[in-house]
């Protein structure tokens, strides 16, 4: 059932199969919360945003008219959720990624040692990426961690193809620049 193309699990799901649904959430969760956390910078918000994209998913894919990618579909909801929380919030202070690497690491992977260096620089990464302005932690977000093709993510944001290649241009050099003495 995992192999299955997304319209058919969504036609399933449609016809009542709860369980073609379970596959599509278990398919993009990660994904979702991963965007979420990268745009908010914290677990507990990312996971309010994956449950109500989720929540959102099922009230609205029946009416899904399959001009996209689900997967377009799924990360232009993140995206605006998680925009929305941001200005609802006012997030203007820095995170760290130990809550993500907490969230998904495998505790038997790696020693201490590596964990705590992995953790430093996760969370100098996410500070840099929280430096960004909104737009282009956007984009840099989509394009360098979820490697999506600009013209998806043109889709997701609503913004030319050329306007992304230079907002995720100036977002990666002011990343480079804020990361040249950490690596």
């Amino acid at each position: 059932m995992q192999n299955r193309d997304d319209f058919i699990l969504i036609d399933e799901f449609i016809e009542g199969d709860a369980k073609a649904f379970g596959v599509l959430v278990e398919r993009y969760k990660r994904k979702i919360y991963m965007t979420a956390y990268r745009i908010l910078g914290n677990h507990e918000d990312a996971d309010d945003i994956t449950q109500e994209v989720i929540l959102k998913m099922y009230s609205s894919l029946s009416t899904f008219r399959k001009e996209s990618s689900i997967f377009t579909w799924l990360y232009k909801i993140t995206t605006n959720l998680s925009l929305n929380e941001l200005k609802r919030k006012k997030i203007k202070n820095f995170f760290s990624l130990d809550a993500v690497t907490d969230y998904f690491a495998d505790e038997k992977t790696s020693s201490p040692e590596s964990k705590l260096g992995e953790k430093e620089l996760s969370s100098k990464i996410q500070d840099a990426i929280n430096k960004l302005p909104e737009k282009q932690r956007v984009v840099f977000t989509l394009r360098f961690y979820e490697e999506l093709p600009y013209e998806e993510i043109s889709k997701i944001v609503g913004t030319s193809v050329g306007a992304l290649k230079a907002n995720y241009f100036h977002a990666f050099n002011k990343m480079v620049k804020e990361l040249k003495n950490v690596v």
